[in-house]
């Protein structure tokens, strides 16, 4: 048999066109032929027309996602978080301002107090060393001393006022000293802590234990700095009219790059508002979407659009497929998408179905030049919000059970097997799981559209409210700047079995001679953990 009449694989503009809507997990890519190191691999990429970054990663513009911590942990590693506009225009500015006049990779909360007040205890200094001191007793006002706690524990009056015994004058270094330059002062000067201080406001406070926190992650790489040295960071706005006013705030805090945020981009509504954006501030690059289609997208780019944000329900919290019955499967619009972006030189993010770093490198290389993130990125120690622990109802009153002081026996799934007491009448509500969280929800949950995210479905006039997501929580994954720089080189290996020395690489292969495949459930099956008893996945 002649072997060129047997198919080995399929082109993505075969097996994209035969009608089927696809996601990252039915689809899979043929290796191809490795002569470099994963080393080698380059991930340097664009946002949007005039935005560069180092990695193709962005955080999503949700309330439990993307705030200033977030936003400067992003740009710290070479991608962007996009601040969300679920709050007030002042509340947004203001993340945006934080994460600009930041150049460290994390956002600190230091115990402040006034001139005035007094340490009551020793609680008050939490688990740093020392208490600021300013003028209002907020980090907003002019930094006046510091209270050390080895200082306070000597006091026999520890109800004076901190204006007796601080520290006038203590050593401060200026916002604009990146992380190696705060590192270098507290070294050499032999300090514990050094504040960051921007035009007389404390900004920051960094520790020396902070320094041998961030040295023991993994290489950071270059960081996302527009032309003023300072981090790169996004901010969503909507498209109604009293957005133009959010706008205008959003550029004078210092957003270098604007999304129009809507699960459904191809509206009057978000092109007069791309026209808008592009007259009054035309220096500003204006993301638009979100969009599956290739009409769609066209409509976009005509109206001017610097960058586009594709998906529609295809997020882990987003229930848009299910009650509208609109959208399409992650792979294949991403894919359809790019194909006519490219030929405008328009830059792509795939937004939403990213689990593993496996749909990353399946997003890039269908033609995504980023990858936005949310349930990915939720959980992390700079998402907002507090961790919870997961909790199980395990009983009802003793008695009721005829227990009486038996001691009883049950298994955590998480810790194994441990025993409690039952006592008479005592009510026993709930138990650790060991299972540590934060809440994450789709900004189309009902809880997310109080606050006024229904504006961005288009129902914020609606007298009924349709839900299209729901609220959740997502496992503790520790800290960005961790796990970040991990899933990138995991994402360079994918593009090194595939051939690919970086994502205009990837695309140029995808157009000539990649093949793919669908998979069957059972190659998907097979694909993964399979056959045992039990495991414990860790990719770091």
């Amino acid at each position: 048999m002649d072997g060129n009449l047997i198919d080995d694989g399929f082109p993505a503009v075969k097996l994209f066109n035969q009608g089927y809507s696809y996601t990252y997990d039915d689809v899979i890519f043929h290796p191809g032929y490795i002569d470099f190191p994963a080393d080698a691999v380059k991930l340097d990429t664009r946002l949007s027309r005039n935005i560069h970054l180092s990695i193709p990663c962005v955080a999503s513009p949700m309330d439990t996602v993307t705030e200033s911590a977030m936003a400067v942990a992003m740009a710290s590693v070479g991608g962007i978080g996009i601040v969300h506009s679920n709050n007030s225009v002042a509340e947004q500015a203001a993340l945006v301002r934080s994460a600009k006049s930041r150049r460290i990779p994390f956002v600190s909360d230091p115990v402040v107090k006034s001139a005035t007040d007094s340490v009551d205890s020793i609680s008050d200094f939490g688990s740093a060393p020392y208490v600021l001191v300013t003028e209002s007793g907020t980090a907003k006002s002019k930094m006046l001393g510091v209270v050390l706690r080895s200082d306070w524990e000597k006091l026999s009056d520890k109800g004076v006022r901190v204006s007796e015994y601080m520290i006038t004058c203590p050593e401060s270094v200026p916002a604009n000293y990146d992380f190696e330059q705060v590192a270098g002062h507290l070294a050499a000067k032999n300090l514990s802590f050094v504040p960051v201080v921007r035009d007389e406001e404390v900004v920051d406070v960094v520790t020396a234990a902070d320094v041998e926190r961030i040295r023991g992650l993994p290489k950071l790489g270059m960081p996302s700095l527009d032309a003023k040295a300072e981090f790169l960071v996004g901010a969503a706005i909507g498209t109604r009219e009293s957005d133009k006013e959010r706008l205008e705030h959003l550029v004078k805090a210092g957003a270098n790059v604007i999304v129009l945020d809507s699960s459904q981009g191809n509206s009057s509504y978000q092109i007069e508002m791309i026209k808008y954006a592009k007259k009054m501030y035309p220096e500003i690059d204006v993301i638009g979407g979100n969009v599956v289609t290739i009409r769609q997208a066209q409509n976009l780019i005509q109206a001017g659009v610097d960058g586009l944000r594709v998906g529609m329900g295809s997020g882990s919290i987003c229930t848009t497929q299910e009650v509208c019955a609109v959208g399409r499967g992650q792979a294949t619009a991403v894919y359809k998408v790019s194909s006519v972006a490219e030929r405008s030189g328009v830059p792509v993010i795939a937004d939403g179905g990213i689990s593993n770093s496996g749909h990353i490198v399946k997003a890039l290389t269908l033609g995504a030049s980023t990858v936005m993130m949310g349930s990915f990125l939720a959980g992390s120690n700079e998402a907002p919000g507090a961790y919870e622990y997961n909790y199980q109802i395990i009983g009802e009153l003793a008695y009721q059970h005829g227990f009486m002081n038996q001691m009883q026996e049950i298994t955590n799934p998480h810790t194994g097997p441990f025993s409690f007491l039952y006592r008479p009448g005592f009510l026993l509500h709930t138990v650790e799981n060991g299972l540590k969280i934060k809440k994450y929800r789709g900004m189309g949950s009902l809880e997310a559209m109080t606050k006024g995210s229904d504006a961005r479905y288009l129902g914020d006039t609606a007298k009924l409210k349709i839900a299209q997501g729901v609220v959740g929580a997502v496992a503790d994954k520790g800290s960005v700047l961790k796990f970040i720089p991990y899933t990138m080189q995991a994402v360079k290996q994918g593009f090194q079995d595939l051939g690919a020395s970086s994502l205009q690489s990837a695309h140029d292969l995808l157009r000539s001679e990649l093949t793919l495949e669908v998979r069957t459930g059972a190659a998907q099956a097979e694909g993964g953990v399979h056959g045992l008893v039990s495991h414990e996945k860790k990719y770091f």
